[in-house]
């Protein structure tokens, strides 16, 4: 769910407005046309696992590594698992650690018997539920567990439950801060409903993902936009989008001008779930900062303004860790992956959770460059 940044002020008045600087990751194919055409999971974890919770509940998972701490990750409303794909790669080329990458009910290619229940209690069941599916046969590792957004607030709930996740050490937040997401609500409704309805192809939606300032890095909106949209084939049945299959550049290349009946949407309509929203947020502050035991906590915003009364206050009392990355839109994580990888990195290393890998020097000391 995006928060009152920039990007609610204005943006999505058009279709395809000017693009916004900074343009990050761009790939332009031969003649100088830039590369919008979208790109496997594949090429950023290991593996897509489809967990069973019940008959009906079935959570679709990406999984990157093996060892080390657990770095779980929980996206925000309308994305999927497949909007922490850069900064996963990112994260591992610095430390040893396993990241498991969810699709929340609703979202991605998790499927459930009731998609458009996203309470909170839910949600967090959810979480708990997929984990403990996940461990049920072997013990879990240290565990940090990070979300943006939405996610951010179903991580804090889920931190806050004493023994939900035994072996948690760790919540990490991606621009959000109760005060702030609580002033967006109000023109929350107008800011969904002024996208596009329809795409008529993912390489389409890649590009006014970029183009409306959405996203800003190329490379993450090309793994990240298909896992938001389904496709409707001849204004009939809809199916949940799944990635491209494994094909080489040309290929792809060649399958986005073929002509089709095919067009994509939302995977999820937002529009519909709007009575959970508040229940996401009110409150979150004081849950944070309550988590008790040795959880370390961290705040990554794309701008100081967002910080409320409470956090900075913990913040100068040194309960929390915060960082800012100023120039970053609200998916701070998608547009500017290196970085954020290297600040929760640099966390887990000095909590002695992780070490660094090879070439990953200067760890303790090393300053975090700003958008």
């Amino acid at each position: 769910m995006a928060s009152s940044s920039e990007l609610h002020k204005g943006l999505f008045r058009k279709s395809l407005p000017p693009l916004p600087p900074p343009e990050l990751g761009v790939k332009r194919k031969k003649g100088g046309k830039k590369d919008y055409s979208p790109v496997s999971w594949s090429q950023y974890f290991d593996s897509q696992q489809s967990i069973a919770i019940n008959s009906s509940d079935r959570f679709n998972v990406y999984v990157k590594g093996s060892d080390g701490p657990l770095v779980l990750l929980i996206h925000g409303g309308g994305y999927s698992g497949l909007s922490w794909a850069v900064f996963t790669e990112s994260l591992m080329s610095m430390i040893s650690c396993t990241v498991i990458a969810l699709d929340m009910r609703g979202h991605g290619s998790t499927v459930t018997g009731d998609d458009y229940n996203l309470s909170q209690d839910i949600l967090v069941n959810d979480v708990a539920s997929v984990f403990n599916e996940i461990y049920k046969e072997k013990e879990a590792p240290p565990t940090l567990i990070m979300g943006h957004s939405m996610g951010g607030a179903i991580a804090v709930r889920v931190a806050a439950v004493p023994g939900l996740i035994k072996s948690l050490v760790g919540v990490a937040l991606i621009d959000i801060v109760e005060g702030t997401a609580l002033e967006s609500l109000s023109g929350m409704q107008s800011f969904l409903r002024s996208r596009p309805k329809r795409f008529p192809s993912l390489e389409n939606a890649v590009e006014w993902s970029i183009r409306s300032g959405q996203l800003r890095n190329i490379e993450s909106a090309r793994v990240s936009m298909p896992g938001q949209l389904k496709e409707i084939e001849n204004e009939g049945l809809s199916v949940p989008a799944t990635l491209i299959p494994e094909e080489d550049s040309k290929e792809a290349e060649s399958s986005h001008q073929t002509t089709s009946t095919s067009e994509y949407t939302w995977r999820v309509d937002l529009t519909k779930t709007e009575t959970y929203w508040r229940g996401w947020f009110e409150g979150l502050s004081g849950t944070l900062l309550s988590i008790s035991g040795n959880v370390s906590k961290i705040i990554i915003l794309a701008g100081v303004d967002r910080l409320d009364k409470q956090l900075t206050i913990a913040h100068m009392q040194g309960k929390i860790q915060l960082q800012v990355l100023s120039g970053c839109g609200h998916t701070v994580h998608e547009d500017a992956p290196d970085k954020v990888a290297h600040i929760l990195a640099n966390h887990l290393i000095r909590y002695k959770l992780a070490t660094p890998k090879e070439g990953f020097e200067n760890f303790s000391s090393a300053p975090v460059p700003m958008c």
